[in-house]
């Protein structure tokens, strides 16, 4: 659900993104269990990366406060 709102918070926005889809390519999943998360979205931007949908946070790192 949460994954679904981040596309959708983005995608409103004007902003282009990678989904990069855990239950369709093992590789994604691995990827995300070395970084430590279980859960997802976890969206990487620059350098900061949110787990889950953080509306303000995104907003903020992306410059659309």
């Amino acid at each position: 659900m949460f994954c679904h709102r981040t596309q959708e918070f983005l995608a409103q926005k004007g902003i282009a993104f990678e989904n990069r889809d855990v239950t369709k390519d093992p590789q994604v999943l691995e990827e995300l269990q070395k970084l430590g998360y279980a859960t997802t979205p976890v969206i990487l931007i620059d350098d900061e990366i949110v787990v889950g949908f953080d509306q303000r946070k995104l907003e903020r790192l992306l410059g659309i406060a």
